[in-house]
Order: C-alpha cells, then structure tokens, then sequence
C-alpha cells in the first residue's frame, strides 16, 4: 500500500507571506482539479477531560477572519468547544500529495450570519437540522424518519426557521502547515507563525 508522492515539489520562494492566501491559492487548484467535496475538513477538538475528538465537517466560508462551518450548538463538538476553544483543522487533497494543518481557537458566529446561510440550504437540509438531537442516543432510525416528517408538515407552508440551537463556528488560525508529498518520504513543510507585528514568520520543517 506505499506510494511514492511525485506530482509536486514546494520552495519557499513559490509561498505566499499571506497563509491566507495560500490557502486560497491550494484551496482553488483542489477545487479546479475536481478534487471530490475539496471543502471537507477534519475538525479536532478536545474535552474538559483532555479526550480528543476527530471529525469531518465542511468548510462553508473563509476569510482574513478565519474558516466557518455550521452545526448542532448541542453536539459533542459543540460541548467540547464550550471546554476548549483551542481546535485543528486538516485538509488532505490526496489527488495533489497535498496537506494544509491549521490550528486555531473557534467562536460561535452571530446569529444573522448563521441565518444567512441556513436560508441558502436545501430544505429537506434545513427541516433536517430541527429534526436531529446531534450527538445524543436515538433507539432506531424510524424515530428519525417519524420527527423529520412531524417537521416537515410543521413548517409545510412556508420558510423554514433558524432553529435556535444550530448555527456556525469562526476558527480564528493562529498557525498554519502546507505540506506537499515528495519521493523518499522527504516531504516539503512549510510552518506559519504569528510574529506578534500582524505578519507571519515562515519556517521549513523537516519531515
């Protein structure tokens, strides 16, 4: 099952200083190459106990603020953000031997920016978010199916509400990693570091 990464090499002069933009910049040519959901994220976080947790979720928006996905503000991410705000992100666009790390500290976002986009889903998304106690035990999934037609004829004639318990996290990064696949396990990594004057300082890595 090894192989060898081979497509791409990575020198310090081709990095953007902003990691911002050269988040934008990989995040384009994943989403160019037809790379299958390139806004998939893996999502850590860890609970009061010191118990981490992994995750996949989706990248909806980015920006110089940070990187935003939506959930249940009831589920097991939602509680261990409540302990912890510390979290990591993971990128892998295998198709490129590509990888972007990114650690940071997650809050929720305002409630009119999370209507925003909750009005932007497909409604059989948005009757699912009230039909679903994310994270919490259900007996079968016949009483999934039963509370997400009660929604459904509930809200039949017309648009379906925020629920007051969903909504969006803001991962603010504090530090980044682009990593890309070379022969011979040599791979190229290049770490971004606050330098506490607004810029970034920029460090190759030994793989």
């Amino acid at each position: 099952m090894r192989e060898e990464f081979t497509k791409h090499g990575l020198d310090r002069h081709e990095l953007l200083d902003d990691p911002i933009a050269q988040f934008e910049l990989w995040f384009k040519q994943a989403h160019e190459g037809s790379i299958p959901m390139p806004n998939a994220m893996s999502l850590a976080t860890v609970d009061a106990t010191g118990q981490p947790s992994i995750r996949t979720v989706l990248l909806k928006l980015f920006d110089r603020e940070g990187f935003v996905f939506y959930t249940n503000y009831g589920s097991k991410k939602a509680a261990d953000i409540a302990a912890n705000p510390k979290v990591a992100l993971l990128f892998h666009w295998a198709e490129l031997e590509r990888q972007v790390r990114i650690v940071g500290v997650a809050e929720r976002v305002s409630t009119a920016e999370s209507a925003r986009y909750f009005l932007t889903r497909p409604r059989g998304s948005q009757i699912g978010a009230w039909s679903s106690d994310q994270s919490n035990v259900i007996t079968s999934r016949q009483l999934l199916q039963a509370k997400f037609e009660e929604i459904s004829e509930k809200f039949k004639h017309g648009e379906v509400p925020l629920p007051s318990f969903w909504g969006g996290y803001r991962v603010a990064p504090t530090g980044f990693e682009f990593w890309q696949g070379r022969v011979n396990r040599l791979h190229d990594r290049f770490a971004y570091a606050a330098d506490g004057n607004g810029g970034w300082e920029i460090n190759r890595l030994a793989p």
